[in-house]
């Protein structure tokens, strides 16, 4: 069932400004990287990928944009049995940047999968592995904003249309726990990062969710040269 729009008084509190930085400096780093196909290229695999711009953005991009936080590839978060102390979910994340501010810890969390024309990357893209970790999954636990990261192999034309399809079809929208507002999940400009090319909304469960209930992904597509 496709949820109502939901309040957004958190969008006050929230420190969006270091996350549009934090954002911007991952799109930085993925220009930087694409000019050096030898070393950065659509045929790789994805963590070669990402540990590349984590590298990149720590060193370079993160520092010039003066972002005092902490990034991190492959940080492993999980759920754990406070009765027996057994680890019951583990999961890592792609790329993580963490700062506190007014002594509140905040947590980006990035999630890269590459897209191409073919169904199955969507079905990734949107599925449990990728958006869902965001809304029934455990990443971003508490927290009001994420951000996926489609690494376009294939041109815009041939990727963006469909994936916008496939999220919006009824069996993500119940899947995702996706709101719809005027008809649409995915909702463009982004309110959250100037790079994004939309946002979309879900209600999570109550354990995961921030006190509003809800969390907002940007999508950021970056194109790799074709």
């Amino acid at each position: 069932m496709a949820q109502t729009t939901p309040a957004t008084h958190w969008f006050d509190a929230f420190p969006l400004e270091t996350a549009a930085q934090a954002a911007t400096a991952i799109c930085k780093s993925w220009e930087f990287l694409i000019s050096r196909p030898l070393h950065f290229n659509g045929r790789m695999k994805e963590p070669r990928l990402t540990k590349a711009i984590k590298i990149h953005v720590e060193q370079v991009t993160a520092w010039e944009a003066g972002l005092l936080g902490m990034w991190a590839c492959e940080n492993v978060i999980g759920m754990m049995d406070e009765t027996t102390g057994k680890v019951t979910e583990e999961r890592r994340t792609d790329i993580s940047y963490g700062w506190t501010d007014a002594q509140v810890g905040f947590q980006l969390v990035f999630e890269f999968k590459k897209l191409t024309r073919h169904a199955r990357s969507r079905a990734a893209y949107v599925g449990s592995s990728g958006m869902g970790r965001f809304v029934t999954g455990i990443y971003s636990k508490a927290q009001p904003v994420a951000a996926m990261v489609g690494m376009m192999v294939d041109p815009y034309e041939n990727v963006v249309p469909a994936l916008i399809e496939a999220i919006e079809s009824p069996a993500s929208i119940a899947a995702l726990k996706s709101i719809v507002d005027g008809g649409k999940v995915c909702k463009s400009p982004s309110t959250l990062f100037n790079e994004a090319e939309f946002d979309t909304d879900h209600a999570r469960p109550a354990k995961l969710a921030p006190n509003h209930g809800t969390i907002r992904i940007a999508h950021l597509l970056l194109p790799f040269p074709t």
